[in-house]
Formats: structure tokens, C-alpha cells, sequence
């Protein structure tokens, strides 16, 4: 399932995948300056991440702004995105099941996401 929506300076796309037998959804806001993503399997945040590409440094800076039992995820994931597409990044990752393996499973849905819709990342 994939879906685009695009306003005036806003545009949204929506997909989802099944990973451990569980339904897992992504929302993707691109605000002017700014890229929002959203992962989880119910519709809560609780947590979000911010990181911000610089000049001076090859890593972007993050941290977290809501921390929940989803630990260091978001800031993780927050960076490797700002990182890939060299954009300020905010992300909430809300799956409860915080494994190593989910997450990357999670990481390499996204990058086939990116690559098949650029545009939209």
C-alpha cells in the first residue's frame, strides 16, 4: 500500500510492510526544509527524534525530544536518515519490540522505499 498526497508545501506518502508477523506502517511528511517519519503499528507517538546535518561534521547532530520504551531507536534511526539524505530529519519510531534485527529490517524497508521514490524522500 503506497499512497501520495501533496499540498501546497507539504507532501505526505504512506506505505506499509509485514515484518515478524506484525503490520508495520510509515508515514513520510516532507515539510519544506524538514523530513518527518512516522513507524509503528498503532497510531501513538511516543517518541520522537530530531538531527540536523552541519557543516563541520560528517555526523549529524541528534537527540531525542520524547523518550519512551522505544530507547535510543528514533535518535539512532534519526541520524542515519539525516545522514542518507542530508536533510533535517524528526522521527518517531513507536514499535514496541525494540530488537536489533526488527530495527533493521525497519532500516532496510525504508532504503527500499527511498530508492523506488526518491522524489518523495
Amino acid at each position: 500500500w503506497t499512497e501520495l498526497i501533496v499540498y501546497r508545501d507539504i507532501s505526505l506518502h504512506n506505505f506499509s510492510t509485514r515484518l515478524w508477523e506484525q503490520l508495520v506502517r510509515f508515514h513520510v511528511m516532507w515539510l519544506t526544509h524538514w523530513l518527518f517519519l512516522w513507524v509503528g503499528a498503532m497510531p501513538h507517538l511516543c517518541n520522537l527524534a530530531v538531527a540536523l546535518c552541519s557543516h563541520y561534521d560528517s555526523i549529524p547532530v541528534s537527540t531525542s525530544l520524547l523518550r519512551d520504551t522505544c530507547g535510543m531507536t528514533s535518535t539512532d534511526l534519526t541520524r542515519h536518515l539525516a545522514r542518507k539524505t542530508n536533510k533535517q530529519m524528526l522521527v518517531s519510531y513507536n514499535l514496541q519490540n525494540t530488537d536489533s534485527n526488527l530495527t533493521l529490517l525497519v532500516k532496510h524497508r525504508i532504503k527500499e522505499e527511498m530508492e523506488a521514490y526518491p522524489e518523495k524522500f
